[in-house]
């Protein structure tokens, strides 16, 4: 089936299915959050982005072959809420943006700046950070050899926006200045875009619209 990059809490997962990876998208908790499973293809090894809430879907997705890693995009509490119990059953590795680390209450086991590389098996994704929606929150790029580039951007990107700055001129000027110069001026119109909440996007379908979001501030 085609993926869709929809789904609903307590619906099925979506499953985007490229040559080297495997991304496995559900939707969990009152907050309507995305959570991404990573599988690389070659060795099975897998990944989790945002440890949101509901341990057991989450468990039960990720299956009986485990995860290395989790990677908790930012440190609002609707992003990490099944992070200790998915750890704890799981033995993973905790990874979170530097800055964000110590408003994470499961410890953190890499802290990240941007640039690092994070593996999955042989996949590499690469974290980019953007300050603005919190201040070490991190987007992860994989960009694949066999396509266009994929970018998980937690709560920094949207359909339509950029994240909540909560009416902060200083912080959406900084948000705004880093998705733009580490997203959408280094990465293609095709790039497909893995948010924190709701449905995908592509950069093309959101490029058009940053002048919009400058001129309203949000």
């Amino acid at each position: 089936m085609t993926y869709s990059g929809r789904v609903t809490v307590g619906g099925p997962a979506d499953v985007h299915e490229l040559k080297d990876l495997m991304i496995t998208k559900v939707a969990v908790g009152p907050m309507d959050n995305n959570a991404y499973l990573l599988r690389c293809r070659a060795t099975d090894e897998q990944l989790l982005i945002d440890a949101a809430n509901d341990a057991k879907t989450l468990l039960g997705t990720i299956g009986d072959d485990g995860i290395a890693s989790v990677v908790t995009t930012h440190r609002h509490g609707d992003h990490w809420q099944a992070l200790a119990e998915v750890v704890a059953a799981t033995g993973a590795r905790t990874h979170a943006g530097r800055e964000d680390a110590e408003g994470i209450p499961v410890p953190t086991d890499v802290p990240v700046d941007d640039g690092d590389t994070i593996r999955v098996g042989r996949v590499e994704l690469t974290a980019r950070h953007l300050v603005g929606h919190t201040p070490g929150s991190i987007a992860l790029v994989y960009d694949d050899p066999h396509g266009h580039p994929h970018v998980f951007t937690g709560d920094c990107l949207f359909p339509g926006g950029v994240g909540n700055t909560h009416k902060d001129p200083k912080a959406f000027a900084r948000l705004i200045h880093d998705v733009e110069t580490k997203i959408f001026d280094v990465l293609p119109d095709e790039t497909w875009v893995y948010p924190g909440h709701g449905d995908d996007t592509t950069l093309g379908a959101e490029r058009p619209h940053l002048p919009e979001w400058h001129a309203r501030g949000w």
